[in-house]
């Protein structure tokens, strides 16, 4: 189902009304949709098909797969690339390094500066962690076409992109 326009007329009560009936029931329904998977994601940590062990918290799962994706870097960096503040990650990052999952290591450069790293140790939890959830949602959207899946990662690409630019336009002004 292609997503409706969410052009809004002027309401009698002076905001903004939906043109189309249905949009703002579209919109409720959204809502209340983004807040059941949330609450579900968060109850099974996306940890896979029924693993516990593969389980792995929402903010170590994210600053895994960017020093995996985009190599070592800088606590500032990762906060930007991230959209935190330094002082999240540094609280974030401390126990990936006390259980060996990231290192740290002098900066090629400037040997005073310290990068972050993802250890080997924190890789093959990674892979680990990435193979157990790829499992999970190929069980959840079992039944479903490559074109339905296609469709599905392309809008909550999107969905994420929209909330990321508001946050990042909010932070600005």
């Amino acid at each position: 189902m292609p997503p409706q326009d969410m052009t809004t007329a002027s309401s009698p009560s002076g905001g903004a009304a939906p043109e189309h009936p249905g949009s703002e029931h579209v919109l409720d329904t959204l809502q209340h949709q983004v807040a059941v998977f949330a609450r579900r994601a968060e109850q099974t940590r996306l940890g896979g098909v029924g693993q516990v062990r593969n389980s792995m918290d929402r903010a170590a799962y994210l600053l895994l797969n960017r020093l995996d994706r985009e190599g070592p870097m800088g606590v500032k960096a990762l906060a930007a690339g991230m959209g935190i503040d330094s002082s999240t990650v540094t609280r974030q990052v401390a126990p990936l390094v006390d259980t060996g999952l990231v290192k740290r290591t002098s900066h090629p450069e400037d040997g005073r500066a310290v990068v972050l790293q993802l250890s080997p140790r924190g890789q093959a939890r990674l892979d680990e962690v990435r193979g157990s959830r790829r499992e999970l949602m190929a069980q959840v959207t079992d039944g479903w076409s490559e074109e339905e899946r296609d469709t599905f990662c392309a809008l909550l690409t999107r969905f994420n992109e929209a909330l990321a630019a508001r946050q990042t336009a909010h932070q600005a002004g």
